[in-house]
């Protein structure tokens, strides 16, 4: 925000503008976005329509977050990180720039966060299902103790 208002001060002001300035709040906000994913998902702040979640027990949740991570965040995660990979590839391989005049000269560097993005989220959805498996492993085995008792 302090960014942005200071573009805006500059060329309303002072008559100054910069296409890379500008590009600049792009940049930071996707690198912001692309990797807080991962870190997103560890704290569960993920958006979801819970109607139903929020009245589970642990176990329907545990159920819920290893199903939903095997079949649709690992599979998304490995299909963003196989497409995105030859997508920077060929940016690398070009240097890409800015189409602008004046802009950022690494585009590439950007694209780059796409294949960590998908790689970091679909290793902390991997950890949230083994999780996920743990507890119900757990309370299956809790449950069969006293079932013996």
């Amino acid at each position: 925000m302090a960014l942005t208002s200071l573009i805006v001060l500059l060329r309303y002001g002072f008559d100054i503008g910069s296409i890379a300035l500008q590009e600049s709040v792009t940049y930071l906000h996707a690198t912001v976005f692309l990797l807080a994913a991962a870190y997103t998902l560890v704290d569960d702040e993920h958006v979801r329509v819970d109607i139903f979640y929020r009245t589970f027990n642990a176990r329907q949740k545990a159920w819920v977050n290893a199903v939903g991570g095997i079949v649709f965040l690992l599979p998304v995660s490995l299909f963003l990180l196989g497409v995105s990979w030859s997508f920077v590839s060929a940016s690398w391989a070009i240097k890409e720039s800015s189409g602008d005049a004046g802009g950022i000269a690494a585009v590439y560097l950007l694209k780059s966060l796409l294949p960590l993005a998908a790689f970091t989220l679909a290793l902390q959805g991997l950890a949230n299902v083994l999780s996920s498996a743990i507890l119900l492993v757990s309370e299956q085995q809790t449950v069969s103790k006293n079932d013996r008792a």
